[in-house]
């Protein structure tokens, strides 16, 4: 009875200690299937297609469009190659083992043409693989398009400044941004501010030199035409000149364009400004 008992707890704690190096595994499976999918849109090698997919796989495309079968796979893929090269980057989202021969995969995906940047794509998939032959792969795959926000791209930048995670914000530029101070703004005089290195510089950087706790507050951004964002805003903080208090007024005008800041222009009370510099 006692080495029947030993023995229920060696299998126990076998099964214990087994299940974090099979999770572990499966989830290198799955990477390195994301990764070789990659490949595939980089490089258009149809070839790694029968690696990927089932033989009965299908695709539920974001434009609703079904395909079936690996053949009709193949051909949905090579027409899509023969029109120019393309680029993708995956982010796993979430993996879910259904039982040893099925698990759902999901992810976000960035698809776009190489030679069209306007053809950008955001997007999310949701997988379910196959083990066959001890090898997972792609049995049926949904795909759902998410069109770009402008006003979600500007508040992730006011958020990251927020806390101060300044790379955080000056991710969200485009590296030929064109920054513009309000004229009669003593920063106009750098104008304009060319790449993400230039404001950090020339903007970002000098607030504290003139400010106690510069912050931005009351903002409300406005969705507009021509990929434009205007937000109406406060600027709030102490001159370390003089102790006084600003309380201004503000406007900035964004421009966005595949899903990075390209412009800025601001436009404030200058007056007040020029007030919390004098000594």
């Amino acid at each position: 009875m006692k080495i029947f008992k030993t023995t229920q707890v060696l299998l126990s704690l076998l099964i214990f200690i087994s299940f974090p190096f099979h999770v572990k595994a499966q989830n290198l499976d799955v990477e390195k299937m994301h990764e070789l999918y990659v490949n595939t849109i980089n490089t258009g090698n149809i070839n790694n297609l029968d690696v990927l997919y089932t033989k009965n796989a299908s695709i539920r495309n974001t434009n609703g469009n079904l395909v079936s079968g690996l053949e009709d796979i193949k051909a949905q893929y090579k027409a899509t190659f023969a029109s120019g090269k393309y680029n993708i980057t995956l982010k796993t989202i979430d993996k879910t083992e259904l039982n040893k021969n099925y698990m759902f995969v999901s992810g976000a995906f960035i698809f776009n043409k190489v030679d069209d940047p306007k053809s950008i794509q955001n997007g999310q998939f949701v997988n379910t693989l196959k083990k066959i032959n001890g090898d997972w792969k792609i049995y049926k795959s949904y795909r759902y398009a998410i069109a770009l926000n402008n006003t979600s791209i500007v508040n992730d930048l006011y958020k990251a400044f927020s806390v101060g995670d300044i790379p955080a914000a000056l991710d969200t530029m485009d590296a030929n941004i064109i920054w513009n101070e309000a004229e009669g703004n003593a920063l106009a005089v750098g104008n304009p501010y060319l790449g993400p290195y230039a404001v950090l510089q020339g903007v970002f950087a000098k607030l504290p030199v003139d400010f106690d706790g510069f912050n931005l507050s009351h903002i409300k951004p406005h969705e507009m035409s021509n990929n434009q964002v205007l937000a109406t805003l406060r600027y709030n903080a102490i001159s370390k000149h003089n102790g006084k208090t600003l309380n201004a007024q503000a406007a900035h005008l964004w421009t966005v364009k595949d899903g990075k800041i390209t412009a800025f222009q601001q436009y404030i009370d200058t007056k007040q400004l020029d007030e919390m510099l004098k000594k």
